[in-house]
């Protein structure tokens, strides 16, 4: 997300900046000007607010081979549809002593040829109490950001999953209190971190998050060792089963940077569609994984690079099943108007089979290059997602325009292609186009 605000570290950095460039700049000692700064203007603040407005048009061409689409308009047939949707957030923080308050509220509307829908969300809603330097209590609700990948987290046990399309949008927290250690030590091992927290799963409270009337642990320990970031990640409870990770990033030069994650799962139940179209339960120990570079060019050409192996999804030719499922869904309802099989097929999607990325291994790429040709305020870019089992993927170019104050443009399209019986060949949606304007105050 892009913000207006400033740090205080980067008030710091860049009034040295400015200090710089007046020391070098040939015209710095042509003038008896005197130069000052008021330090208050960088202090930090007791009560810091901001957020965006958002006005998004999104048109959208169906695949109408899709079995997705057969799913979702075998009713009503429609080749394309537009929409229009809106979005306010609002976020801020109140700083006072060792009392910190932190929210971030978003509201949302959508209108298209067919429903109206709106809604409004606490993403977070949390309490910080530091006592010690060393030492934060957070009491709330709050994302927590485990995990070092870009576009998928693994390890993020306690935190909601990112769209690999718009990864660095905003996402709903979970309510829990947690505990934050710090210490540094001199010598290779510089930091050290612990993270404890408490996640309860009760009836209106994360009752998505798993088994409701439980209470659930998780914990991380951060180790700065040698310049590379590393996690030590738990989780236990009855909500989930008890899993274990690891991950780590690190720079190899100031422009090159490696990262990756692995998660481990030594019971996991999952639902499986089987030859007769019966969903049965499979339990067996999951390892998922990500690795990842993102690299920085002289020109200003950032590329982005993850593979993810996810060995909770599934195959290649339990998908197959769940396509199989949903043809003969549509012969039974083309010949005799009977939904039964539909119905069926819909229940076996919402078990996990409709998902975004319901397959085992992704290969994620993205390329941004900031103000080619010297055009102030351009970036242009392209995200690429391949499903490397079956060969099915979609491209999403788009351009991005940041040259009014406080206004961002973006036009996207994205295109979606595989054979059939594939995962994006059998999308609902053959194409996409998109143009967002929003306005940070």
């Amino acid at each position: 997300m892009i913000s207006n605000w400033v740090s205080p570290f980067q008030r710091f950095v860049a009034l040295w900046l400015v200090a710089l460039f007046l020391v070098v700049s040939p015209r710095a000692g042509q003038t008896e000007e005197e130069y000052s700064f008021d330090l208050e203007e960088f202090e930090n603040k007791t009560f810091d607010w901001g957020g965006y407005a958002e006005v998004k048009w999104e048109h959208l061409d169906f695949n109408q081979d899709g079995s997705l689409y057969h799913l979702n308009f075998y009713r009503e047939p429609r080749s394309n549809l537009d929409r229009l949707s809106s979005i306010l957030q609002f976020e801020g923080n109140f700083n006072k002593d060792k009392v910190a308050f932190n929210w971030r509220f978003q509201a949302t509307a959508r209108q298209d040829e067919i429903d109206w829908d709106d809604n409004f969300e606490v993403f977070e809603a949390f309490a910080s109490l530091k006592p010690t330097p060393l030492a934060t209590i957070d009491l709330g609700k709050k994302v927590f950001k485990w995990g070092k990948g870009y576009a998928w987290n693994p390890v993020g046990f306690i935190d909601r999953p990112k769209d690999p399309n718009n990864p660095e949008e905003a996402l709903e927290g979970l309510v829990g209190a947690g505990v934050d250690l710090i210490k540094s030590f001199p010598g290779s091992l510089q930091t050290a971190a612990l993270t404890a927290v408490v996640l309860p799963v009760w009836q209106g409270v994360n009752e998505d998050f798993g088994e409701t009337d439980n209470v659930n642990l998780a914990a991380k320990l951060y180790l700065l060792y040698r310049d590379a970031d590393i996690d030590l990640v738990w989780f236990t409870g009855n909500s989930r089963s008890t899993r274990y990770g690891v991950d780590f990033s690190k720079n190899i030069a100031s422009n090159f940077e490696i990262h990756g994650e692995l998660a481990h799962v030594p019971t996991q139940k999952s639902k499986v569609l089987d030859a007769s179209g019966v969903l049965s339960v499979r339990e067996e120990a999951d390892t998922s994984y990500l690795l990842g570079i993102r690299y920085l060019t002289e020109n200003d050409i950032t590329t982005i690079i993850e593979f993810y192996h996810n060995d909770d999804g599934y195959t290649e030719a339990e998908m197959e099943e769940f396509f199989q499922l949903v043809a003969d869904a549509d012969s039974q309802y083309q010949a005799s108007g009977d939904e039964t099989l539909f119905q069926q097929a819909q229940q076996v999607s919402q078990s996990g089979y409709g998902k975004p990325q319901p397959g085992r291994n992704y290969l994620y790429m993205k390329i941004t290059q900031k103000e080619p040709f010297d055009i102030l305020y351009l970036t242009p870019g392209v995200t690429t997602i391949v499903n490397l089992d079956d060969d099915s993927y979609t491209v999403s170019p788009e351009v991005v325009y940041s040259g009014f104050e406080n206004w961002e443009l973006r036009l996207r399209g994205s295109v979606i292609n595989g054979d059939y019986f594939t995962e994006n060949g059998e999308k609902q949606n053959s194409s996409k186009l998109e143009f967002r304007v929003r306005y940070f105050f």
